[in-house]
């Protein structure tokens, strides 16, 4: 099979549009590749997004050379049927405020203890996130919730921006965030800003403001090695 193009990704841009039309380059196994959609991948720490693809039922969603493959239940389309899609909104919207808040956690802890983060993992109002604590402070846990919480409830704004690669690598906030570790094939970094707060280089999709979060709850913290502090959250209506 031919390469098909890569798949324009239109949630880079606007995260909350949730019903598109789009037309298919190519069949494999059971995927549908298409020419442009707003189903997001899994990667970064993001599970897929779900959701209809014509009549067929979108399972799983990967992304392969640039080519975004939507896996299907169902009755797939034909390579060149312009097909209508849509999100699931309820688990997209999830995923939103889950991935949103744990960049507020990051820069909680950051500003408060000048500590980077390791990793992290998350699904829909749940996820965990390491740091390099050695050891936690004592009292972390609730401290950090109400940290955490009162920035959610000042409802910063959150800005979406695409910088030049020679520029994003001269910024301090994103050289924090490790944006040097990025592909040298990407070219232009985009860039997620809690405007006062926290700024990284991310992919992944983000709600408008933090007071669109809700709360957080830290459920449980756990070592992970000598430097390596691992913090479970639920995120919770407010």
């Amino acid at each position: 099979m031919e390469q098909p193009a890569e798949t324009e990704s239109l949630y880079l841009r606007d995260a909350y549009l949730r019903r598109f039309s789009a037309t298919v380059t190519a069949l494999r196994d059971g995927s549908v590749a298409l020419d442009r959609s707003a189903f997001y991948p899994t990667g970064g720490g993001q599970p897929h997004d779900t959701g209809r693809l014509g009549a067929a039922t979108v399972t799983d969603v990967r992304k392969d050379d640039g080519v975004v493959w939507h896996a299907v239940y169902g009755t797939p389309p034909e390579v060149g049927d312009v097909v209508e899609a849509e999100v699931d909104w309820e688990r997209r919207h999830a995923l939103m405020r889950t991935h949103t808040a744990l960049h507020v956690l990051c820069g909680v802890i950051w500003n408060e203890w000048r500590v980077p983060v390791t990793g992290g993992n998350m699904e829909p109002l749940a996820a965990r996130m390491d740091f390099e604590f050695d050891p936690l402070p004592d009292g972390f846990g609730p401290r950090v919730e109400e940290l955490v919480n009162a920035e959610l409830e000042a409802d910063r704004a959150i800005e979406v921006s695409f910088l030049p690669r020679d520029v994003a690598v001269l910024d301090e906030d994103l050289i924090r965030t490790k944006v040097s570790l990025i592909p040298p094939t990407v070219k232009e970094i985009r860039v997620v800003d809690i405007v006062g707060l926290d700024k990284q280089a991310d992919g992944g999709t983000h709600v408008h403001t933090t007071g669109e979060v809700g709360r957080i709850r830290v459920v449980k913290t756990e070592s992970k090695g000598k430097a390596n502090k691992r913090i479970r959250l639920e995120v919770v209506d407010a």
